[in-house]
């Protein structure tokens, strides 16, 4: 499984990292209807910092992002948003060598996403840094940057119909 087909089904909501059910349902070549079923049946297994149902504005949301192509596509149904923790319970109710496989590369994927962002976060700290201990060579590149910008939008050609 691609690590990064499963980076762009992540989606975030209500301040956390979360997949829709139709999306591993597809990862997990089960119906939707399926895999809700399975967690409505298991549902004291899946809290609500685990898994919760999507409201309104949070769908409209999803689909002028495109995350979800259209509305119909739901069927009428609300989805479910799974967090880290409700995918790796999903393990437990879906019982299936697929299940457990696809579990093993979202659980790696949420890692991966959650090192990338540490790492960002590491180095925009050590940029700050910089800024501080060379606030004069700081000033001095930017300055530099914004007439590089400025000269080069003037020295474009305009494209188009000319009079």
């Amino acid at each position: 499984m691609k690590l990064e087909i499963i980076q762009q089904q992540i989606s975030e909501l209500r301040g956390q990292k979360v997949m829709l059910d139709f999306h591993l349902a597809e990862l997990y070549e089960i119906e939707t209807r399926t895999l809700k079923q399975a967690v409505r049946r298991n549902n004291n297994r899946f809290p609500a910092d685990f898994m919760f149902e999507l409201d309104e504005n949070e769908i409209k949301h999803l689909v002028s992002q495109s995350v979800i192509p259209s509305k119909s596509k739901l069927g009428g149904a609300k989805p479910f948003a799974f967090t880290e923790q409700g995918v790796a319970m999903l393990s437990s109710v879906l019982n299936s060598e697929k299940a457990i496989a696809i579990n093993i590369a979202i659980m790696r994927t949420f890692v991966s996403l959650r090192q990338f962002a540490l790492n960002y976060k590491e180095l925009n700290n050590k940029i700050t840094e910089i800024e501080k201990q060379f606030p004069d060579i700081y000033k001095a590149l930017n300055f530099l940057m914004d007439n590089e910008n400025a000269t080069s939008q003037k020295e474009r050609n305009k494209i188009g119909f000319k009079k």
